[in-house]
């Protein structure tokens, strides 16, 4: 199943953790959006682990949109590339 996850994290740290989760299963294509193709129980062991990374009272949000087949070749993008890991930096 191809899926869209957006996220919207307050806290940093968690924000990192659920950024980090994800590259494990998708690709990153704008800050905080992944667009991931998954068996369904990839899917859900992914589901599993982010709900234990989030506070779900009403700091943090996760939405997961499925597209079907025909709806994913309709994918269009206007502007920039996909976002770059920012570079590593060496303080001395």
């Amino acid at each position: 199943m191809f899926v869209v996850i957006s996220y919207d994290i307050e806290d940093d740290r968690r924000r990192t953790k659920v950024r980090q989760t994800l590259r494990d299963y998708g690709k990153w294509v704008q800050f905080s959006v992944f667009e991931c193709n998954l068996p369904r129980p990839q899917f859900e062991r992914l589901r599993h682990q982010l709900a234990s990374l989030i506070c779900m009272d009403r700091q943090d949000s996760i939405r997961f949109y499925f597209l079907c087949e025909n709806c994913q070749g309709k994918i269009a993008r206007l502007g920039c590339p996909e976002p770059q890991e920012p570079d590593s930096l060496l303080v001395v």
